[in-house]
């Protein structure tokens, strides 16, 4: 970036590394970055070995969108590239509209790559994005993680999230559009001050005579990235020594636990929360930091669906049995995404949380050396108004409950974010 044209194609190539996949999913919405994206892979990958498919997801939040969605579908057929427009149906509720959008794009897009059997899906975010990202995190003193700003990959709903334009500036793809002919549209909010983003851009503008520039923003980002990477392997080395699943629940060592330093305990302490409520992102630091002081210091902290227990010994992180007292399945089936209850007769059963009034119907319960606020969001059998088994309270009665995830996944997540 110093003013010396790049082969951005190359550096695109580069991004794939050895490991090729057979098919590969380009999100183009029609501006400059993706449909760059688009014109670069086709470039990279015309000599066959990977089949490439587009989509472009329509929110159906501005008139102009339907179109811009034919011009992105046009742009892809005249390189012969499989296009599909994935629409927003649901819309959007009370609430953050660009948080919501974002989560539906993706959603969408991983959605219709799992349907084609597409294992990778490639993302137009640039350094300007990463730059911006990192600019917002510091001004809510982000730590580690958020300063590390967007990962080149990330798995989204079992598809790989791939962006090999973090290190390439919009004005680099701004001149490669020019220099190809090729045309693309400018999504109007991006000049809507009411958007964080679009008053940070503006900002970033007054910063790089300063020599804070959106390279400088971005390799800022891969420094802590690589720094997330060391503190990730010593938390893994930490759970291994001081945690386990039990219940569906985490499990930690209470006095090993305080004797971590305190970036560690937290980190473990956020994997832990994110692992069981199944969450895409880490709580918020200032509640984490509550939840964090309360397993030092043997109390309890409830939050993002999930419970804090310590005992004389033990931390406890669980399912909240509010979270999951809505939660209604039949035998063998999923339960909260995560247990299954197998058995005898099903006829009349139902599978839901065993709550405190089952709780008090089995007599054993204390016999597992589970907390009852564990025991309490977990799936018991019912006929109606009698519970019939509550396989983790100890009330088997010939059925068994199985948790989808297991241990050894758990310390894998430490590692995969």
């Amino acid at each position: 970036m110093t003013g010396v044209r790049r082969d951005i194609r190359s550096l695109v190539r580069s991004q794939f590394r050895s490991a090729l996949p057979d098919r590969l999913g380009i999100a183009v919405s029609g501006g400059g970055d993706s449909m760059a994206l688009l014109h670069l892979l086709h470039d990279c990958f015309a000599s066959g070995g990977v089949e490439l498919f587009a989509a472009t997801v329509d929110h159906g939040l501005r008139p102009e969108a339907a179109a811009e969605a034919e011009a992105a579908g046009a742009a892809a057929a005249r390189l012969c590239i499989s296009h599909e427009v994935l629409r927003w149906e649901d819309g959007p509720q009370e609430g953050n509209l660009q948080n919501q959008a974002r989560q539906a794009r993706y959603d969408l897009l991983t959605g219709w790559a799992r349907r084609h059997g597409i294992p990778v899906l490639a993302l137009g975010h640039t350094a300007d994005d990463q730059a911006e990202t990192v600019l917002m995190r510091m001004a809510r003193a982000s730590g580690v993680t958020g300063l590390s700003g967007m990962a080149e990959r990330r798995t989204h709903n079992g598809v790989t999230l791939l962006r090999p334009l973090l290190d390439v500036t919009r004005r680099e793809l701004r001149e490669y559009l020019e220099s190809h002919g090729i045309a693309w549209f400018e999504d109007p909010s991006n000049e809507d001050s009411r958007f964080e983003r679009v008053r940070v851009r503006r900002a970033l503008e007054e910063l790089a005579p300063l020599g804070l520039t959106p390279a400088v923003f971005a390799r800022i980002a891969r420094n802590m990235a690589k720094a997330r990477e060391a503190l990730d392997w010593y938390v893994f080395l930490a759970a291994r020594d001081l945690a386990h699943v039990q219940a569906g629940a985490v499990v930690l060592c209470q006095r090993k636990f305080r004797t971590l330093p305190s970036e560690i305990s937290h980190r473990l302490l956020v994997r832990a929360f994110q692992w069981i409520s199944g969450a895409a992102y880490p709580p918020r630091r200032v509640p984490m930091e509550k939840a964090v002081l309360a397993a030092r210091n043997g109390g309890s902290a409830t939050l993002a669906g999930c419970r804090l227990v310590t005992t004389s010994k033990q931390i406890w992180i669980c399912r909240e049995f509010n979270s999951v007292r809505g939660e209604v399945s039949l035998p063998g089936q999923a339960w909260d995404g995560k247990w299954k209850i197998y058995g005898g007769d099903v006829k009349g059963c139902e599978v839901r949380a065993l709550g405190q009034n089952g709780l008090q119907l089995c007599p054993d319960w204390r016999a597992a050396g589970v907390p009852g606020a564990v025991l309490q969001a977990t799936p018991a059998l019912w006929r109606g108004g009698e519970l019939a088994a509550a396989p983790a309270a100890g009330l088997a009665n010939g059925w068994s409950a199985e948790t989808a995830g297991s241990e050894e996944e758990f310390f894998a997540s430490l590692l995969s974010h």
